[in-house]
């Protein structure tokens, strides 16, 4: 194994990344960094039928975009280079004889039609040491015959011969020793002439081989091919290099059973992509984490906990602080409920850990939206009096719009229960005291109010009621003097004389 640890995230292009693969990415960003070496990103891109335009080019932005920085990798280059499996075609024949020279490789020119019909006559049929002596192969076939059968252009694959009833042990660092008999392998095909290019079994191990890559750190669902590739690196005689195994949980379904689908995301209304993905053939559109208004660091966040855990009650941690925590030994074996709503609780946590300047220049789009032209500062402090309320920095305007626009129209509900016959005379008293007060600090004002009110011996939260439904035009906001602290004492005046004409009851 190489000294230097030398991890690899390898997502096929076949579609958008699945919030699960983002994890799996993260998981082997902190384990790399944890221990000073280097994430590659390799796209294994061998199965050309399920090959999706764009899909490249998302997975680099959205890995991007959660500050996951790759050492090397299609984008960037690297001493490896190329990093794209379809340029690599031309290493992996190599390698495809020195099996088939070995004896540890065959070639079999079965047709989907003689495979489907052996399927249909043999009940859990597997092309394995059992059935491949039936099989039209170059294990069945004399050489000159398999030879004329390629010269004349017959489609071919090259499957691997996996020799029966043998003990294959995978030392696994989250689920120890895997032990699995051999007979249950089929012989897997490496290798289609149809296109001339591996399967992802053969490059993969090339590719790990060749690249130094020192642990694969991957989902639980590849757990069932591990032990071909350990009996791959045996037959290459590369057991030296063989890299470390580390077999993530499963991330499961809020309810129910079963792995975390798309599905599940629309029908309970949450992302299950970390950006927005339009379907090239169909033009759907699906929602992302990025574009419903998630923060990257929250969702870093989020999804490090899912199936790891820190070794203490600690929740909100950073990334630098995953890096130096993070070990293999705290994962968990058991699959992870993925819980929507504790992401939406990471958000809003880091949304409060923003200062007011950052969450400013991510708030200024949709003040634009709204035709919106504030000081920067004046923005900056209504977010300081607003945002423990929200989640989402989008949600913002809806908690603040009042700083921004007088009301155009008051709560119904509001006026019939608060806004008395007296309430007119009282505001239009409240005008005379504010405008008397030369220092519109929120304390100063909250005290001079309510000694005004006390000493009229009028009803503290009739008063404050009508006062709150007058400038915000609904009974929500933060604490009444720092909303009018922040107006100011003009914008406060006219508000109230507004509402005193406007109000009907």
């Amino acid at each position: 194994m190489s000294e230097k640890v030398r991890v690899r995230f390898a997502p096929s292009p076949t579609g958008p990344l699945h919030i699960g693969g983002v994890r799996t990415a993260i998981y082997n960003y902190l384990f790399a960094k944890r221990n000073g070496g280097d994430f590659i990103l390799r796209i294994e891109d061998t199965d050309s039928q399920r090959f999706v335009p764009g899909a490249e080019d998302y997975i680099i932005e959205a890995l991007t975009w959660l500050g996951l920085t790759f050492d090397e990798g299609t984008h960037i280059g690297g001493n490896y280079a190329p990093y794209r499996q379809s340029d690599r075609k031309d290493i992996y024949k190599k390698y495809v004889d020195i099996l088939l020279e070995k004896g540890a490789a065959y070639i079999a020119f079965d047709t989907p039609q003689e495979l489907e019909e052996k399927r249909s006559s043999i009940q859990n049929f597997q092309y394995d040491a059992s059935t491949r002596g039936q099989m039209r192969n170059s294990l069945t076939l004399g050489k000159e015959e398999v030879q004329k059968l390629i010269n004349e252009g017959n489609q071919y694959v090259v499957r691997f011969k996996i020799e029966p009833n043998q003990d294959v042990l995978v030392n696994d660092l989250i689920r120890g020793e895997v032990k699995i008999n051999s007979s249950v392998l089929d012989d897997k095909v490496l290798y289609k002439s149809a296109d001339n290019l591996p399967t992802y079994h053969l490059a993969n191990i090339v590719d790990d081989h060749l690249m130094k890559i020192s642990h694969v750190i991957r989902g639980e669902e590849w757990l069932p091919s591990a032990p071909l590739h350990v009996l791959l690196y045996k037959a290459f005689d590369w057991e030296e290099t063989m890299p470390k195994f580390a077999h993530l949980p499963l991330l499961l379904k809020p309810e129910g059973n079963g792995k975390l689908s798309k599905r599940d995301g629309d029908r309970l209304g949450f992302p299950v992509f970390p950006l927005e993905w339009k379907d090239p053939k169909t033009g759907d559109i699906s929602s992302g984490y990025r574009e419903s208004g998630y923060l990257p660091e929250a969702v870093v966040n989020f999804l490090a906990l899912l199936g790891w855990n820190p070794g203490n009650d600690q929740e909100i941690i950073t990334l630098p602080e995953l890096i130096k925590l993070f070990s293999f030994d705290r994962c968990s074996k058991s699959g992870a409920k993925f819980d929507y709503e504790k992401a939406k609780w990471f958000n809003h946590q880091y949304i409060q850990l923003k200062s007011n300047k950052e969450l400013r220049e991510l708030f200024i789009p949709y003040l634009e939206k709204e035709g919106i032209k504030a000081d920067e500062s004046y923005i900056e402090t209504v977010i300081g009096l607003v945002k423990e309320r929200v989640s989402f920095v989008k949600e913002l305007w809806g908690q603040s719009a009042f700083f921004f626009k007088a009301p155009e129209s008051y709560d119904e509900k509001t006026i019939k229960k608060r806004w008395k016959d007296e309430t007119p005379a009282q505001l239009t008293e409240l005008i005379d005291v504010l405008k008397g007060i030369n220092d519109f600090s929120s304390n100063n004002q909250e005290e001079i109010v309510k000694n005004w009110i006390e000493s009229k011996g009028y009803n503290l939260g009739g008063i404050m009621n009508a006062f709150r439904l007058a400038v915000v035009g609904e009974p929500k906001g933060p604490h009444m003097f720092d909303i009018t602290a922040t107006i100011g004492k003009e914008e406060t005046i006219n508000r109230l004389q507004k509402a005193i004409k406007d109000i009907k009851k």
